[in-house]
């Protein structure tokens, strides 16, 4: 085992429960977690802010490389820190996940943020939660989970999120957006190596709570641990 711990990553679609799962793992386990969506999620804001066209490869890559993005507990919340702005509130909206889900195609911008998360989780004792985690980033992980739900409860939990920040949604917009974001995500993926990683361990979250995600994935780390 590494000198923290084991690594954990946790991969899936949009809307399959990973964040949440992943950062109450992290808490119960004790160990650093790691959003590596909300880095590209912050690639993302900082082109919309900056006006740099997410599409633009080279132009996208050098933003990218100027950036500094770390995760700092505030409030006892877990933050994305940009350019040491706090910004996990602006990351969630829809625009940016659009812009996120855009500029993640760029292998330049993967490279620069997958650079960062290897250095980030090389000792162990991690949760990482996003796309290839179990694959580009630790393809040695210890434990790697994919999370899956039905598409029509993805965009529930969606509507429900936007709903708990004050924010107007559409459970039909949002469930056409999931399915286009699907798409393009498992596009990306092709170039990119498989996806789900051969060697990870599926769990659907249709009918399962938070809790019931978590108790699950813990369960499985444990059991890592102890092997």
């Amino acid at each position: 085992m590494r000198k923290n711990g084991i690594v954990i990553a946790i991969d899936g679609p949009a809307g399959a429960g990973k964040s949440t799962t992943a950062r109450l793992v992290a808490e119960k386990m004790g160990y650093i977690y790691l959003d590596t969506g909300a880095m590209y999620r912050a690639v993302g804001l900082a082109a919309l802010r900056q006006g740099v066209d997410p599409d633009a490869d080279a132009a996208i890559t050098t933003l990218s490389q100027g950036l500094h993005i770390v995760f700092e507990t505030l409030d006892g919340q877990v933050q994305t820190v940009l350019n040491g702005e706090p910004i996990s509130e602006l990351i969630r909206t829809v625009e940016v996940s659009q812009a996120a889900s855009r500029v993640a195609v760029h292998q330049g911008v993967r490279d620069v943020l997958v650079a960062l998360q290897q250095a980030m989780g090389q000792e162990g004792g991690i949760v990482l939660e996003g796309r290839d985690t179990g694959t580009a980033i630790f393809p040695d992980a210890e434990l790697k989970v994919f999370l899956v739900a039905d598409p029509s409860e993805r965009a529930r939990r969606r509507l429900s999120d936007l709903k708990s920040r004050g924010e107007s949604a559409d459970f039909e917009s949002l469930l056409e957006e999931i399915r286009i974001r699907d798409e393009r995500d498992g596009q990306t993926q092709l170039r990119h190596g498989p996806w789900p990683s051969p060697d990870a361990i599926s769990v659907d979250t249709t009918g399962l709570s938070i809790e019931g995600q978590v108790e699950r994935v813990v369960a499985l780390a444990q059991e890592r641990e102890g092997a």
